[in-house]
């Protein structure tokens, strides 16, 4: 699984010019990314890991609060397109992204996981819909997340 988290002050998502998820402020706005190789290790690895990830400032301006110490929401938003690939010219090639028999399942247990370790509900947009997405970004500050290389 792959996450890019960007701290928002604000975001919200629409399908077909209906606002579907939003979060006030603070918050993250996470773009989630399902391999086909994904179980559930990479969930709750990647559920834990994002709401204690400390990336809003403290007192002192430093990054050590975590959305949990803010109070701040989620907005998880499925996007195949993390697994695009450019090796073979300048069309991506999707071909290690989750077919939706595998990715919808854990998508929907992502969701259920980083509510519980939130302790609230988690906004969404809706699985393989076209959606427009609006963040006010707040730093800028993001980050990429990958269960296969946490070293990232």
């Amino acid at each position: 699984m792959r996450a890019v988290l960007q701290r928002v002050a604000e975001a919200s998502v629409c399908v077909e010019d209906e606002v579907v998820g939003e979060i006030g402020g603070p918050g993250l706005l996470v773009f989630l990314g399902i391999e086909k190789n994904d179980g559930p290790e990479d969930l709750e690895w990647l559920s834990q890991k994002i709401p204690s990830i400390r990336l809003f400032p403290d007192e002192n301006g430093l990054m050590n609060r975590s959305v949990l110490d803010v109070g701040g929401g989620i907005l998880v938003i499925s996007q195949f397109t993390l697994y695009g690939n450019l090796r073979k010219g300048t069309r991506p090639s999707f071909n290690r992204a989750a077919p939706p028999e595998i990715a919808v399942p854990l998508y929907r247990e992502f969701i259920k996981q980083i509510a519980a370790h939130l302790g609230k509900p988690v906004a969404t947009g809706e699985f393989g819909k076209m959606m427009k997405i609006q963040a006010l970004n707040d730093g800028p500050v993001t980050l990429l997340l990958d269960t296969k290389n946490k070293r990232l």
